[in-house]
């Protein structure tokens, strides 16, 4: 096997240019923590590495006029540590494997992998983070719905870089709930964010190939929305869970949710 080739840009500027020159064929790397799973597993040969590591300006974590500000960079663990006025956002994320593996995940690389069973999808797009993306074009901000398409798809451009993720403030009633079907260290078997502000939101993760977002449900008793839920998603069967066993799992924590931001 032919090593990667290894590039590694020292600006934000020079990354840009080598994704528009190499799209696709290079890799992007990150922290690495899914791409080596992939490798490992077989399903990734990459002929060359994109790495961002070295890019200072993706590393920033900063409030700017309330809205909390994420370089692409800037880890789990960061998060979890630093993340004060947004403490449901940092549980989220400190709920993340171990934390060796939160020292090195990323913000950006979890949602630019678009990993079904992963913890912060569902609490980022309950609290409405949009998502900047960048090329020698220009840029553009889209949602976490926008962006994730489906297993491991996302809107991202062969051309654009997965940037910043901007959190707009915290409601003051938000809660993060986990379940795991297996060990303490693994990922959600069902993943719900709630966030009441002027209207109750709810997102159910890592129970279908994107996150269940349905404004339309969220109006009633926190069993009735609970019920719906369950009943509107198509779960998925995997090794933390069958289909028939996650809509059992989604009406009950979908309604220990709402209980919480009642």
């Amino acid at each position: 096997m032919t090593e990667p080739e290894w590039l590694a840009p020292a600006s934000l500027e020079e990354a840009l240019a080598l994704r528009a020159e190499r799209g696709d064929d290079a890799t992007v790397l990150a922290g690495g923590t899914f791409v080596g799973i992939l490798m490992n597993q077989g399903f990734l040969a990459p002929s060359a590495f994109l790495w961002l590591g070295a890019v200072p300006e993706l590393r920033r974590m900063e409030v700017v006029d309330g809205e909390l500000r994420l370089g692409a960079m800037v880890t789990h663990r960061r998060v979890e540590l630093e993340a004060t006025g947004w403490p449901v956002l940092a549980r989220a994320f400190g709920l993340v494997a171990s934390p060796r593996v939160r020292n090195v995940a990323t913000v950006g690389g979890v949602l630019a992998d678009a990993d079904y069973a992963s913890d912060p999808p569902a609490m980022l797009a309950a609290l409405g983070a949009r998502v900047l993306l960048r090329s020698p074009r220009g840029e553009r901000e889209v949602s976490v719905g926008e962006l994730i398409l489906g297993y491991y798809e996302t809107c991202v451009e062969p051309d654009e870089l997965l940037v910043e993720v901007r959190v707009p403030p915290q409601p003051e009633r938000a809660t993060y709930r986990k379940f795991r079907s297996r060990s303490s260290e693994d990922r959600p078997c069902t993943a719900v964010a709630a966030v009441r502000g002027e209207r109750l939101r709810v997102v159910v993760g890592a129970v279908a190939e994107t996150p269940q977002d349905f404004p339309d449900l969220c109006d009633g008793t926190p069993g009735e929305v609970g019920a719906r839920y369950a009943e509107r998603i198509e779960p998925l069967s995997d090794s933390r869970g069958s289909a028939a066993y996650r809509r059992r799992v989604i009406a009950a924590e979908v309604r220990r949710a709402v209980e919480a931001v009642s």
